[in-house]
């Protein structure tokens, strides 16, 4: 098993990379995030900081495969997912060039969890190594209990991801269109935007759909094929 593939089923999108973050607005925070990954020395802690659907995530899974793309190695875990086998799971990630924990918030009040993470992150400090975590607010603000625990997730560079616009949804839309094969004209685009929910996340779920009717239909992406296959 490499370091993209953990136990508990844990693994690393392929699409989740630097070069395919897309959208005008967060672009400078995935430079800076890009450029701690060459030059980790001195950074103890990256806290990427943002509400739902700004691409925190891909974010995260992007600096592990620039990790491993220099030959280092990177573990990314949703603490969604490895929630409910308890903070046990951090055991050992220090060995890790860089331990990313994604949603990290989703712990905050929990007093095993959180002295978990605070250990880890002496720990990972202690072998030289990156830690990355992803939160909705600031550190100070995500609910931690622990002082010595924010007071370390303070202590390094936080980056502020902005509400994505709709030209930028736009935008990633038709590149990731563009990543299955599709063409997606500006009209075609300009007519989804208009109608589809202005969640990136329902906005990318909705692509999947059109892509599986357009291959199965081999049917090109027209503003009739798409009122077709929504319904609208």
């Amino acid at each position: 098993m490499t370091t993209s593939q953990l136990v508990l089923g844990v693994k690393l999108r392929d699409d989740a990379r630097f070069d395919n973050f897309h959208g005008h607005r967060n672009q400078d925070v995935a430079r800076r995030l890009r450029a701690v990954c060459d030059q980790p020395l001195g950074v103890p802690v990256v806290a990427v900081c943002g509400a739902s659907d700004t691409g925190k995530s891909h974010l995260l899974q992007a600096a592990c495969h620039h990790m491993e793309g220099q030959g280092r190695s990177a573990v990314c875990f949703s603490i969604a997912e490895v929630q409910p086998f308890g903070p046990g799971v951090l055991a050992g990630l220090e060995s890790q060039n860089l331990v990313c924990l994604d949603d990290l918030d989703r712990v905050a009040g929990d007093t095993a969890w959180e002295e978990a993470v605070f250990h880890l992150y002496n720990r990972v400090q202690d072998a030289g190594h990156l830690l990355m975590v992803s939160l909705a607010n600031v550190p100070a603000s995500a609910g931690f209990r622990l002082p010595d625990l924010v007071s370390r997730l303070s202590h390094g560079l936080t980056l502020q991801l902005g509400i994505y616009r709709d030209s930028d949804r736009q935008t990633i839309l038709q590149a990731r269109a563009e990543q299955r094969g599709l063409v997606m004209g500006d009209d075609v685009a300009s007519f989804i935007m208009r109608r589809a929910p202005r969640r990136l996340g329902d906005l990318l779920a909705m692509l999947d759909v059109l892509d599986e009717n357009s291959l199965q239909a081999q049917r090109r992406l027209t503003i009739p094929f798409v009122k077709t296959v929504m319904g609208w």
